[in-house]
């Protein structure tokens, strides 16, 4: 099966996302996954998500808190920090100028190849 998105692409941007999604509002690590497969990366597995929102909550930019569950064990619940809200600011406007600029390569009219032994 092939992925839907370019792996390395994805691994640019998880963090950008995530930031995203609980910048809309706080989730366990389960329901980011479900989050991200439901905007179309169906991919995006929880181990690659759950490493992203360690680092994340280790750099400062994510902080957590325990919910108990009333299907098992308690829910470790991400939202933002004001460091982690300052980054997808600067994430948002640096994304926005590097997906401008590789559209604007992306739109320019393409020639042909020339012909061999022409």
């Amino acid at each position: 099966m092939t992925p839907n998105h370019d792996p390395q692409l994805l691994k640019g941007v998880l963090s950008l996302l995530l930031l995203q999604l609980l910048a809309e509002r706080e989730s366990y690590g389960y329901e980011v996954v479900q989050r991200l497969q439901a905007d179309g990366f169906t991919d995006v597995l929880e181990g690659t998500v759950y490493p992203a929102l360690s680092r994340l909550e280790r750099e400062g930019r994510l902080t957590t808190r325990l919910v108990a569950s009333p299907s098992g064990p308690a829910r470790k619940y991400y939202r933002l920090t004001p460091v982690g809200l300052q980054t997808l600011t600067a994430g948002k406007a640096g994304w926005a100028r590097h997906a401008a600029a590789v559209d604007s390569v992306l739109t320019r009219p393409a020639h042909a190849a020339p012909q061999k032994g022409t």
